[in-house]
């Protein structure tokens, strides 16, 4: 684990350091808990500095709670609940955070919160964790997601695929809460609207060699492979080695799938590979979280970092709606923050929502990944795109309708 603090940007920063806090400032530390190793390392570090990018916005519009530093403590969860729990035990009992971004994968966003951040009472948002399992955990509402439910995600896969005429596949997935997940979602409504899986069969991660698998799996004479798995993980192996046999035709993932670093690997074979993924909104808080992310140096489209960023300023808002660095009350202030009536507040409007929070004033943030407006269970709706390796890279074609 490393611990940064957030540097401020441009004038602010010299500003911060010629120039006391008020005497009733006070400093706040969140934790950003990132599979920064594991199936998903490769996704990773755009997410967390995503969230990063939040925390650089409030610092350089005059800090949080009355003109303190918002930092940040970053750890590992490595996509496993078994890590998980663990590193959001020192990020809540040792660090001593307010609250957290993350984690990323859904089963270290569960085994997370339930070692460590339900018990302790602490706010967690996770930008990208999108399994169903999350709606139905008992977490005393502090668990929320920006990202939409792959109860949304498999039923607009299952729709892509029928509408391309793709109706007979072989289907395989990582053997966890988000393969599963997804998977049953995916299968069943693929299968209600007269597709065929020959073969539904789930793999462990972490395997060197998953030729037997694939015989299992081309076994059933389908010529499309649908692969829930993780880019950096089993699903690279997956897809080289069944390009390798030729035994498919047509290849398509999930989110986990999209990442150019898994074209590299795989080679040119993977062209014309179809997968989804969380969309981006295309308001205009959309427009505005693109021009402040290019300005940093960030790729806007880079994949949940918008719902990162998202995650990390709502929090920050709620805390200064909260009034303090205390746990307690923060929840009911998340949504109050996220959700109407109140004035519209952008990406990096974080002066003008401090001083709207400091007069009473209601506000209602729509942020990077579009408006935030928490269900019951924490869940927000979305966008499901589809994207398509071209060229050694995933290329957005549009959103499922």
């Amino acid at each position: 684990m490393q611990k940064f603090k957030i540097a401020l940007l441009g004038v602010a920063a010299a500003t911060a350091f010629s120039v006391a806090a008020p005497a009733n400032a006070e400093d706040v530390t969140i934790g950003i808990l990132g599979d920064l190793t594991g199936p998903i390392e490769a996704l990773a570090p755009p997410i967390v500095a995503g969230a990063q990018l939040a925390i650089d916005h409030v610092n350089a519009q005059g800090g949080i709670l009355d003109g303190g530093t918002l930092s940040s403590v970053v750890g590992d969860s490595a996509c496993d609940p078994s890590v998980a729990g663990p590193a959001a035990d020192k990020l809540v009992n040792t660090d001593n955070v307010t609250a957290m971004v993350g984690a990323f994968c859904t089963g270290a966003t569960v085994g997370a919160a339930t070692a460590a951040g339900i018990p302790g009472n602490m706010v967690q948002i996770s930008p990208s964790a999108t399994a169903p399992v999350l709606t139905t955990l008992e977490d005393n509402d502090l668990v929320f997601r920006t990202a939409p439910s792959d109860a949304f995600q498999g039923v607009k896969l299952a729709d892509l695929l029928i509408s391309k005429g793709i109706t007979d596949v072989a289907l395989t997935y990582v053997n966890n809460d988000y393969g599963k997940g997804l998977a049953d979602v995916f299968a069943a409504n693929f299968e209600a609207n007269g597709g065929s899986i020959s073969v539904n069969a789930a793999h462990e991660d972490g395997k060197a060699d998953y030729r037997a698998e694939l015989g299992q799996l081309a076994g059933g004479g389908s010529e499309a492979l649908v692969i829930l798995a993780y880019a950096s993980g089993s699903g690279q192996t997956i897809l080289r080695q069944a390009l390798e046999s030729g035994n498919f035709v047509t290849y398509v993932g999930g989110d986990g799938m999209v990442d150019d670093e898994l074209l590299a690997a795989v080679g040119d074979g993977a062209n014309g590979m179809i997968a989804t993924r969380a969309g981006a909104f295309e308001g205009e808080s959309a427009s505005v979280y693109a021009d402040l992310a290019t300005e940093a140096g960030l790729n806007p489209a880079d994949v949940y970092a918008p719902q990162a960023y998202d995650a990390a300023f709502m929090l920050a808002l709620a805390i200064e709606k909260n009034g303090s660095a205390d746990r307690e009350g923060l929840s009911a202030a998340l949504r109050e923050v996220s959700s109407a009536p109140g004035e519209i507040i952008l990406p990096g409007e974080w002066e003008k929502a401090a001083a709207l929070i400091a007069a009473g004033t209601d506000i209602n943030y729509e942020g990077a990944g579009g408006p935030h407006d928490f269900d019951e269970a924490g869940d927000v709706s979305g966008i499901i795109v589809e994207m398509e390796a071209v060229d050694g890279a995933f290329t957005l074609v549009g959103a499922v309708e």
